[in-house]
Formats: C-alpha cells, structure tokens, sequence
C-alpha cells in the first residue's frame, strides 16, 4: 500500500445476489470507525428483521491493520471471511460490507454460502466508485491572530483539512495534512516564526 494514499470508496451501494430461493442483499458502505459501523450494521438489522443473518466484514485506517469479519450463525468461515476477501482483492480500506440473508428453503452448503456471500459483495463494490485518499496527519498549529491569514491560506492551498478552531486573540487550530505535503507544509509555516507546531 503506497504510504501517501490509500483507496475507499466514496458512497454506500447495495446489491442481490439470489441462489436457490436465497437472497443475499449486501449493502457496501465507507466507514472510519468501528462505532459508526455498529451503527449502520444495528440500522441494517432493524430495517430486515425478518433476515436469518447478518452477515460483515469490514477494514478500517490507513495502513487497514484494523479489520473484523462476522458469520452471525453461517458454518464459520462461509460468509464474513469472503467479503472481506473481496473488499481486500480491491485494496480498499475504511471500508465494510454488511449481506443480509434471506433464507430460501434450500440449504447451499459451504461452497455454495461462500459463492454467495463473495459474489453479493463483488457485486455491490463494482457499482460504487473507488477514490484515492491522501494519508493525513493531525497537527495542532498555535499563533497569533496577527498571522491568521497566513496560516489560512497556507492550510488551504495545501488542501489541508481544519478539524478543530478557536480563533481568539491567540489562535489554535488542529488539521489534517496530507503526508504527502508535509514537508512544503511545515515548512511554509516554520517560515511564519511565530507559528507553534504541534505533532498530535
């Protein structure tokens, strides 16, 4: 994984696979945290209470160390494992996959379950667009309000993103910089002299 970029995707989709009398609706949604995606999985669970499972996967941060994947009662290793062998083939992170299972009747057995469970969520990420993210860094700058502009347009032509402002007399604001701009950023800014650089 290049270590100034990484790939999500940019809005949930939904697909459905259908096997047997079985349906598989898999839903593929863009997440940063493991709450926001209980979250969503507790609202997917509430909107088909009638499903007979639940099933997830999901990567989340970007170097995708952070990563879980749930049967919810499928024979194990048939349902969240290939999603999140599907999510991973793509490269994706910050990313999850939750398939809802409608039960048909028949049982698929193993190769069946893990052909569907793969094949909902291929379906559902190849109809959401990938996006390339720049890898952010958190800083928390402090001046005076004096440079204020300064700084601003620093943080806005390096396409820095502001997380948090207090702009008083003396200022502080934390933001998001690309990793990939790091260097020309702080640089700019040490150049301000009265500008406090703080890694957070």
């Amino acid at each position: 994984m290049d270590k100034d970029f990484y790939w999500t995707i940019e809005k949930e989709s939904l697909a459905e696979f259908k096997d047997r009398g079985s349906r598989f609706i898999a839903y593929a949604f863009p997440v940063k945290t493991i709450e926001a995606f209980k979250k969503r999985l507790a609202a997917l669970r509430e909107e088909h209470p009638k499903a007979v499972h639940h099933c997830f996967a999901y990567r989340l941060g970007v170097d995708g160390n952070l990563f879980r994947a749930g049967d919810d009662g499928e024979p194990s290793g048939t349902a969240g494992r290939p999603i999140l062998g599907q999510i991973d083939s793509k490269g994706l992170t910050d990313t999850a996959v939750v398939v809802v299972r409608y039960f048909g009747g028949t049982l698929l057995g193993v190769p069946g379950l893990i052909n569907a469970y793969r094949n909902s969520t291929a379906m559902a990420l190849q109809i959401t667009p990938a996006i390339q993210n720049a890898v952010e860094l958190p800083y928390r700058l402090q001046f005076d309000y004096t440079v204020m502009n300064a700084v601003m347009n620093i943080i806005k032509q390096y396409n820095c993103n502001i997380v948090k402002q207090e702009m008083q007399l003396f200022c502080s604001v934390e933001v998001s910089i690309p990793r990939n701009r790091l260097e020309e950023v702080l640089y700019k800014i040490n150049d301000l002299y009265t500008v406090e650089v703080i890694k957070i």
